[in-house]
């Protein structure tokens, strides 16, 4: 059912645009974010690697 009697609506056709909202004054970038988050996966497996093999 590819045809259909409705016109195509392209999005922000009313001139608006998404703009994100801005942080808290104080809040960490979402880049800051993702590069400790990265580094925190480093991290744990390292310390798993660390970990000695439990009898």
């Amino acid at each position: 059912m590819t045809a259909s009697g409705l016109p195509r609506r392209n999005p922000a056709a009313n001139g608006r645009t998404y703009t994100p909202p801005e942080p808290w004054p104080g809040a960490p970038s979402r880049a800051l974010r993702v590069r400790a988050a990265g580094g925190w996966e480093r991290f744990m497996r390292r310390a798993e690697a660390r970990q000695e093999p439990q009898e």
